[in-house]
């Protein structure tokens, strides 16, 4: 089964980091992104990850809430990290930054969103028609689907 592995920050998320005076206290996702996912859930391992440890309980009540694994894994470390335990021969990764542009290159199929640093969208396959979180995970999940899935069909 193919791999979808999702970076959160800057694609799940607007990359905004909300602070109060008790520290990070918010993250600003979008409604989209649930539904293009929730087209390829069954046909694929979906998973996500985030290099950010302050904010990380506030990505995982999000994404748990969706209904899927999260792992925090530093950028430093993150290509290894997705070699050894995915490979990049079955996967598609979505990132949007400096450390996600190697990722792009090695993975299947590389996709950032259309807001994404220069790095990343010159290492992907595919840049989404939408910003972060405003349907970029959308926008690739209907992507995937064309041609991945070979559904054709139109929404």
């Amino acid at each position: 089964m193919m791999n979808f592995i999702i970076d959160v920050d800057g694609v799940m998320t607007t990359g905004q980091f909300l602070y109060d005076s008790k520290g990070k206290s918010h993250k600003i996702f979008g409604p989209h992104d649930s539904d293009g996912l929730k087209l390829i859930k069954d046909k694929m391992n979906i998973q996500f990850i985030s290099a950010d440890k302050r904010g990380f309980p506030i990505s995982k009540r999000r994404i748990e809430d969706m209904g899927y694994p999260i792992e925090l894994v530093p950028e430093a470390s993150r290509f290894d990290f997705i070699k050894n335990k995915w490979g990049f021969q079955n996967t598609i990764y979505m990132g949007d930054g400096i450390f996600d542009a190697p990722i792009l290159k090695a993975c299947t199929f590389g996709i950032a969103p259309q807001n994404a640093r220069q790095e990343a969208k010159k290492s992907a396959n595919f840049v989404t028609y939408s910003k972060s979180a405003e349907g970029a995970v959308c926008d690739a999940c209907m992507e995937i689907k064309k041609r991945f899935l070979g559904d054709h069909e139109k929404l």
